[in-house]
């Protein structure tokens, strides 16, 4: 079953509190660090993580009040002023927007979050995917700082199992086709789900699958980061492909990431 938004928003307060408390004792030094992401420093992740704060917080009042979503001559100036904070401020200031954003979902009630709607992105977007897109977005970028401090960190579970059954749609919007197609069953553990991966289309279906060229066996949450272009030779350890006619690198290629 999806996850309703009460379920979906104790994953993000979670995460927002795990990601807080692990950044909350970096110095100058540790803020400046290179995060996973190696465009960005540990600072620069946390300012997009504000930024983004801002602008889902703007979503929001549309989706609660029915009015216009925020369009891309919205973001830039947020983005902007995000930018030119020094890297304490972007990682003090993220922390800030953050928790107001999070207590202002937490005060809505059942009617609001069941009459939420939101028309963006070229998408209809009730509560549940607008917390299941929220979720994505942090859980993914508080890996990319925890791992630079903890090298076996894994994407938190509770957002794994709310991210692994939207793994579809994201593969088809975000996979690139492969130079020589191939059809993989892929099953996954902690939760246990069965896909078909064709790299070709790019497309990730549930099921098994009657023809395929080989098996990718892995944990779920290794498919998430696979998926969001996060799925290293360091970070791939669980990982199993039993595929002649392709290899990790082949598929890192298809889900280069965002």
């Amino acid at each position: 079953m999806p996850a309703g938004p009460s379920q979906s928003l104790a994953v993000l307060r979670r995460s927002h509190d795990h990601l807080a408390a692990q950044v909350g004792g970096l110095d100058a030094a540790g803020l400046r660090r290179r995060s996973y992401s190696t465009e960005w420093s540990i600072a620069q992740v946390l300012s997009h993580l504000g930024s983004q704060a801002e602008i889902f917080g703007l979503m929001a009042e549309a989706g609660l009040t029915g009015a216009d979503a925020p369009g891309p001559d919205t973001f830039s100036p947020i983005w902007d002023a995000w930018n030119a904070r020094s890297p304490e401020d972007q990682a003090a200031d993220s922390i800030a927007v953050n928790e107001e954003f999070l207590r202002r979902l937490e005060a809505l009630d059942t009617e609001q979050l069941d009459s939420f709607h939101l028309a963006t992105f070229g998408m209809e977007i009730d509560a549940a995917m607008f917390l299941r897109m929220r979720i994505s977005e942090l859980a993914l970028h508080a890996w990319d700082v925890a791992v630079v401090l903890d090298p076996g960190a894994t994407v938190a579970a509770d957002a794994v199992e709310i991210l692994v059954d939207s793994l579809p749609d994201m593969a088809a919007r975000v996979g690139k086709a492969a130079d020589k197609p191939v059809t993989l069953r892929v099953e996954t553990r902690a939760p246990e789900r069965s896909f078909v991966l064709d790299t070709g289309g790019v497309r990730l279906e549930p099921g098994t699958g009657a023809s395929v060229h080989g098996t990718l066996q892995l944990p779920a949450e290794a498919l998430v980061r696979l998926v969001y272009g996060r799925l290293d030779r360091a970070h791939a350890a669980s990982v199993r492909l039993e595929a002649p006619q392709t290899s990790l690198d082949d598929l890192r290629a298809v889900f280069p990431g965002l």
